[in-house]
């Protein structure tokens, strides 16, 4: 992932990323409908987890653990692997 990625790029590298994750395996396709929590069955440690993750793949810090704390606040209870391709695209784009 770099400043250069499209959204739908990213969606594809999440759901790469996604389909084995912490020993778990999802075979369902992943698009950017698909909800972290409802659809792969993840936890609020997974999404720690995703963060983590995701700043290592972006080789920089990122507010994505803040970014979920927002969408909780705002009565959110899932979030979309476009909604996180989309956070993406946007730390990625502030940051080139």
């Amino acid at each position: 992932m770099n400043a250069s990625s499209t959204t739908a790029e990213i969606v594809d590298q999440l759901a790469v990323l996604l389909r084995d994750f912490e020993g778990r395996h999802y075979s369902d396709p992943i698009g950017p409908d698909t909800r972290f929590f409802g659809d792969l069955g993840f936890s609020s440690i997974d999404a720690v987890l995703l963060g983590e993750r995701l700043e290592a793949l972006c080789g920089r810090s990122l507010p994505f653990h803040d970014h979920a704390a927002q969408l909780a606040n705002s009565g959110a209870t899932d979030l979309t692997i476009g909604q996180i391709a989309t956070f993406l695209r946007t730390c990625l784009a502030d940051k080139s």
